[in-house]
């Protein structure tokens, strides 16, 4: 009986994470940020979105319920088994993998970093430039970079407005990027 408790508890805390994630990814997925601000439709350019929207919902439940910071870390878990078969996909073998995970692991909090320090201090050239240096290091010069600290900014604001149980019960929503940048104009 007492393991029958566990594995229900189990199972919620596993569709409330599929849940948030799958929202995750769906923001990161609009097409908006692909087709309209040239971010990368890469491997390299959907991982850098789906960072950007994880940081986003961490930023936002941080110093919350001690339930809310367990559903954190089970998302930042599922974001890193996503990327782990994302490799696995590309062909990258087994032995290739550990070396992979820490580079993006590194990269991640590294923009964790520098995405939260430019919005705490509401320096927008700074998010602007970070995302550029990040979204396209290729690009000496990304000037749709703008518009995706608009939307990052936006986005946190956003989220902002969501209650802690919406995020406990595994609803999250995230503003549709192309409205942000209709908004803007």
């Amino acid at each position: 009986m007492i393991l029958s408790l566990f594995s229900r508890k189990a199972k919620a805390n596993e569709a409330v994470t599929t849940a948030l994630y799958d929202a995750i990814v769906a923001a990161a997925r609009q097409p908006y940020f692909y087709s309209d601000i040239d971010v990368p439709d890469s491997p390299l350019g959907r991982y850098e979105m789906l960072s950007l929207h994880v940081f986003l919902f961490m930023r936002r439940i941080k110093g919350r319920t001690p339930a809310l910071k367990m559903i954190g870390q089970e998302v930042t878990d599922e974001f890193f088994r996503d990327v782990d078969h994302s490799l696995r996909e590309l062909g990258i073998g087994d032995s290739g993998i550990p070396k992979r995970m820490k580079k993006l692991a590194r990269m991640f909090y590294g923009r964790i970093e520098s995405y939260d320090k430019a919005l705490q201090a509401n320096d927008y050239p700074a998010l602007a430039a970070a995302l550029a240096r990040n979204v396209r290091p290729d690009s000496k010069e990304w000037p749709q970079a703008a518009a995706l600290a608009k939307y990052t900014i936006e986005a946190a604001l956003y989220l902002e407005t969501q209650s802690d149980d919406d995020f406990a019960g595994g609803h999250l929503l995230f503003p549709d990027a192309g409205d942000v940048e209709a908004q803007q104009n």
